[in-house]
């Protein structure tokens, strides 16, 4: 079930140093389910879906104004994707793990 997947995404995401806010926009219908914030500053839109689930035309929206932005947007559909995921942002994170003076 997405709620389970939803479930692991937000353990595996503290389990690396970050937190996985739950996005509720008021007025706006289709944006991502999370926003991960991992280490180094690094954020990700992340929408979850059962295998057999699809992006509702709203979803599909939101998917295309993020990656037109440039910013980091994923679909993940399993506890194997979020691993696999969660294994790749590892290894690209900075080694500075402390916000910059202003």
């Amino acid at each position: 079930m997405e709620r389970d997947i939803e479930r692991y995404l937000v353990r595996r995401t503290i389990e690396h140093g970050g937190v996985a806010y739950k996005f509720v926009s008021p007025g706006r219908v289709g944006v991502a389910d999370r926003i991960v914030l991992l280490p180094g500053g690094v954020v990700w839109f992340v929408e979850l879906k059962t295998a057999t689930g699809r992006l509702s035309p709203l979803q599909n929206v939101f998917a295309a104004d993020m990656r037109r932005m440039g910013a980091n947007y994923i679909v993940l559909r399993s506890k194997e994707e979020v691993d696999k995921w969660m294994l790749n942002r590892q290894s690209i994170l900075p080694t500075r793990l402390t916000a910059p003076k202003i």
